[in-house]
């Protein structure tokens, strides 16, 4: 039971609940519209393209621009507070040709803020799952996309799926705390699709076992069906997430080093020139492999200066072609493309 702090009433605070709740898709509204505006005006994108970038139709793009417009967000340069944000994301996107880019605003000034890029994540995946129309998601584990998952809005939709890209045991049978399928599913009443097995097996004729599986080979097929991919991405040393977490061992992690490994996603660790490393450990995953260049939006959902030498090697090998990232971490990526 709520009980009324300071003379408010139930229904008075049910009554403020909504009204944030309504504030808040005001606000979503405004920034789409913001952006749909940029676009058109100072980038002279075509509608088509821009409901595209936006995943939304293009009645939708037509009613942002004329909202940007009715709401004075455009005079002879955007005003809207996310302008900066939105010209830096433009920036990012022409550099690394990306299908997809959203920098979110910096909200404290300590390196790393996960919890404002999350929120933006869980805002895409959010304009993503309302719609009526059956949508299959992959998700990969680890912090970033656990901050998502628990920030994407409680909904009803049985017609979606959610598929997890990798999977959350380790060799040794110990599982992971970052439980990502499972959370989202539950919160959005989605059909789930968890990948019990261990990311990294003992032997190479483990790793074939389990792809020789039934349930494996349906799981690539679920993956295949997937409009959007969406994973956090980890640092490569010896704090390095997939260390720490128990997946791989010392000497592993020192062979992936030692090979000029930068970053990893799902687990595939990748050098500077955002080559995939294919012996080691590698020779062991059973993670989904992306393509390079990358068939479908592959999003990555990541902050923190320690990655931006791994963002840079991903986007710039075509291993994913969307990015969701904060200021800093956006600034520090086009510095270090320049240099």
């Amino acid at each position: 039971m709520r009980i009324p702090i300071h003379g408010t009433t139930p229904t008075e605070s049910a009554a403020e609940t909504s009204t944030d709740r309504t504030e808040s898709l005001s606000d979503r509204k405004l920034e789409l519209a913001a952006r749909a505006a940029w676009l058109y005006h100072a980038k002279g994108r075509r509608q088509d393209q821009i409901a595209a970038e936006l995943n939304v139709s293009r009645q939708i793009v037509q009613r942002l621009v004329a909202l940007a417009a009715s709401e004075n967000l455009i005079r002879f340069q955007l005003i809207h507070p996310m302008s900066e944000c939105i010209e830096l994301a433009e920036r990012v996107r022409e550099a690394f040709d990306l299908v997809y880019c959203e920098v979110a605003p910096a909200s404290r000034r300590d390196d790393g803020d996960i919890e404002t890029v999350a929120t933006a994540a869980a805002l895409y995946l959010e304009t993503l799952l309302l719609q009526k129309v059956p949508t299959t998601v992959a998700l990969g584990n680890g912090q970033a996309m656990r901050e998502t998952a628990t920030r994407v809005p409680m909904m009803n939709r049985p017609q979606h799926k959610c598929i997890s890209l990798m999977g959350n045991l380790t060799r040794y049978g110990w599982a992971s705390h970052y439980d990502v399928v499972m959370r989202l599913a539950e919160r959005i009443g989605a059909q789930c699709y968890p990948a019990p097995m261990p990311v990294v097996t003992n032997t190479i004729q483990e790793r074939q076992f389990i792809q020789d599986q039934l349930a494996y080979k349906s799981f690539l097929s679920l993956i295949e069906e997937a409009t959007v991919l969406m994973m956090g991405m980890g640092y490569i040393d010896w704090q390095a997430p997939l260390h720490l977490d128990g997946h791989i061992t010392d000497v592993e992690l020192g062979e992936a080093m030692q090979a000029g490994a930068v970053g990893e996603l799902l687990g595939h660790s990748f050098t500077a020139q955002g080559k995939l490393l294919d012996n080691g450990y590698h020779t062991r995953l059973t993670s989904f492999l992306l393509p390079s260049p990358a068939k479908r939006t592959t999003m990555i959902v990541q902050t923190g200066s320690v990655r931006v030498p791994g963002i840079k090697a991903a986007l710039t090998g075509r291993l994913a072609n969307g990015l969701i990232t904060d200021e800093q971490t956006a600034r520090l990526l086009l510095a270090l493309q320049v240099a």
